[in-house]
């Protein structure tokens, strides 16, 4: 006979194998920025209510560098960036909207825009993979920082660990998007190099830290690990300068987020991220049709490791996000399909 402990033990054996089996509930994921300070996040949680009743249930929140960093004060934005209280009031505000709250951070690119650099290479000149080309970032998208330099590495790392504490997130949005400058002829340290090593050895420095060391999921932006020789989505969407081949040097539990913001037939970078074993959150910006494309071939392409969807808001006034026409009719398809499955499910013998 069973003892009462065995007894006990192979009931939670069962509830834990049952709680395992049933599928995660569909992401429906908004990217937002600007909201730069304590007074911003407050008010952008009056809103969460809203969000949440219209079905968003994750907020990706750019932090960059609008946060008061202690381990690095200089590396500070702006006069009165996000606090550490900020952040957890407003990640106590998510969590009783049952939002999944995760911050992110800008990493490798996008180090400066248009004239202004940001602080990181502002304060540390030593790190610009371009140093002193580019005066007043004129010929250049964005400058990057050096993936080979080992001191950048521990530096980011605290900047990370200190958004990951006080938002009390269990994940962190690396970004990686619109990489141009690896292995430039203006950069003495790549010069010559093989892009896709060098941005595969920046996606495992931060996987190493994130999710390895701190335990937690680390998203990225999908468009440098899409070969734009084999897929026709242009040079921004797509790779055409040899990064893609990092997809096959780093690990396979890095949630990818392939952004496509036109109408097209196929979204084929979809497919086949999902074949390569990853997890994907496809993101949509402000055309409604091609919302509605994107998300009608995500459910044609439905799998496990095919999270849902996320709605980005570039340039989207606050006052207008609750009625931002591509959130308001994707979320209603978005629905809409899960109606249709749960009543495909019922109809099952």
């Amino acid at each position: 006979m069973m003892t009462r402990l065995a007894i006990s033990l192979l009931i939670v054996m069962l509830s834990t194998l049952v709680a395992g089996a049933k599928p995660a509930q569909s992401w429906r994921a908004v990217h937002l920025l600007s909201y730069d300070t304590d007074v911003d996040l407050d008010a952008l949680g009056q809103t969460l209510p809203s969000l949440a009743k219209q079905g968003i249930n994750v907020i990706i929140l750019e932090v960059d560098y609008n946060f008061a960093f202690k381990s690095h004060p200089e590396l500070r934005h702006g006069t009165n960036p996000i606090t550490k209280d900020g952040a957890r009031r407003f990640a106590a505000l998510c969590k009783q909207q049952n939002i999944r709250l995760i911050p992110e951070f800008q990493s490798l690119g996008h180090q400066s825009w248009k004239a202004e650099t940001f602080p990181l290479l502002t304060n540390y000149p030593q790190f610009d993979l371009t140093p002193g080309a580019f005066p007043n970032n004129d010929g250049i998208y964005c400058r990057e920082w050096d993936p080979l330099n080992a001191q950048v590495w521990p530096l980011v790392f605290s900047l990370l660990d200190e958004i990951l504490d006080a938002f009390r997130a269990d994940a962190l949005h690396v970004g990686m998007d619109e990489v141009f400058l690896l292995g430039s002829e203006k950069s003495p340290t790549t010069k010559g190099q093989d892009p896709g090593a060098l941005f595969a050895k920046a996606v495992n420095e931060l996987h190493d830290h994130l999710v390895r060391k701190r335990r937690v999921e680390m998203l990225m932006w999908g468009d440098r690990l899409i070969d734009g020789k084999k897929f026709d989505f242009g040079e921004w969407e797509a790779s055409v300068n040899g990064t893609a081949a990092a997809l096959d040097l780093m690990p396979k539990d890095v949630i990818i987020c392939p952004w496509h913001y036109e109408p097209r037939e196929s979204y084929l970078s979809i497919p086949m991220f999902l074949e390569k074993g990853f997890r994907v959150l496809p993101a949509g910006w402000k055309n409604v049709d091609a919302t509605k494309a994107l998300i009608q071939f995500n459910r044609a392409h439905a799998s496990p490791k095919l999270l849902g969807y996320m709605f980005t808001t570039w340039g989207v006034k606050r006052e207008e996000l609750l009625a931002f026409p591509p959130l308001v009719e994707g979320l209603k398809l978005l629905q809409n399909n899960e109606s249709h499955k749960e009543v495909q499910k019922a109809q099952e013998p």
